[in-house]
């Protein structure tokens, strides 16, 4: 009878075990459905300017149940972006862009990178109440530049594992879709365009907008995201030098009528006159 009893009970938890994790997975995605709207882009308007930014809208559901945490995590991005040289435009409690100029290549990747990966200092301590807890993911954006003269060969990479926010049983199966909670985009848009590389299986397909001139990346939450870009950009200091050469050839042809490689026969002086 004792067996039978605690047979019993051991059913009756592991189906109350069940019912608890069924409601969770129902729940979550109604109570907080497109909770995190999350668009990056970097825009380059040339070969020495440029911007990221970052637009964040956060869903009314999700401000309503954590507004005092929510409102730290906005309040940590701005701090971020302050450091980087970076301004933030508020759209309303709930949205709000922030935009981080770079002036090449390298500053691009520094500042995404520390944007994206900060390091808190150690022995710091903030007396601002406690952020979201928000899973770590390792983020990895790199950009190869290669000068022909007149034109910019930029090589964009950007690895972005996403996999810990997926919500995962006990056995490791996504019982519930980071799909229906977060939004996150990527885009890149460029003055001439840009061609996707698709050599490795994790590479994201992009959608194409105006004439090619901007490519938006839709992420994946709870999976590996890889993006792979090369374009091409004009390079103002070459096509200045180009212009100076061309401007001394021609001085020269219309002094001279004649170009340098031509050669120039000597003139014959005039013979004196006789006294």
């Amino acid at each position: 009878m004792k067996a039978t009893i605690v047979d019993l009970r051991q059913f009756l938890g592991r189906v109350l075990r069940r019912l608890r994790m069924l409601c969770v997975i129902l729940l979550i995605p109604l109570l907080l459905s497109g909770c995190v709207k999350y668009d990056v882009a970097v825009n380059f308007a040339g070969q020495h300017h440029g911007e990221i930014v970052q637009q964040i809208k956060l869903g009314e559901r999700l401000t309503n149940f954590s507004n005092s945490q929510t409102t730290e995590w906005l309040r940590s991005i701005e701090r971020r972006a302050r450091k980087l040289g970076g301004r933030t435009k508020h759209l309303g409690e709930q949205e709000i862009i922030v935009t981080i100029p770079f002036n090449n290549g390298a500053e691009l990747s520094s500042k995404f990178n520390q944007f994206f990966n900060p390091v808190a200092k150690k022995g710091s301590r903030s007396k601002a109440p406690q952020a979201i807890d928000l899973p770590n993911f390792d983020s990895k954006f790199r950009l190869e530049q290669g000068n022909f003269l007149v034109v910019q060969r930029n090589h964009l990479s950007y690895d972005l594992d996403l996999r810990s926010l997926g919500v995962l049983s006990e056995n490791g199966d996504i019982v519930v879709s980071p799909n229906s909670l977060l939004d996150l985009q990527f885009s890149l848009q460029t003055p001439w365009g840009a061609s996707n590389v698709e050599d490795s299986i994790d590479a994201l397909i992009p959608e194409i907008y105006d004439d090619g001139h901007q490519l938006v990346w839709q992420l994946q939450p709870g999976q590996f995201n890889h993006i792979e870009v090369v374009f091409w950009l004009p390079s103002p200091l070459g096509v200045g030098t180009i212009v100076i050469v061309l401007l001394v050839l021609g001085g020269f042809y219309f002094k001279y009528k004649s170009f340098p490689w031509q050669g120039t026969e000597p003139v014959a002086p005039s013979p004196l006159p006789e006294v």
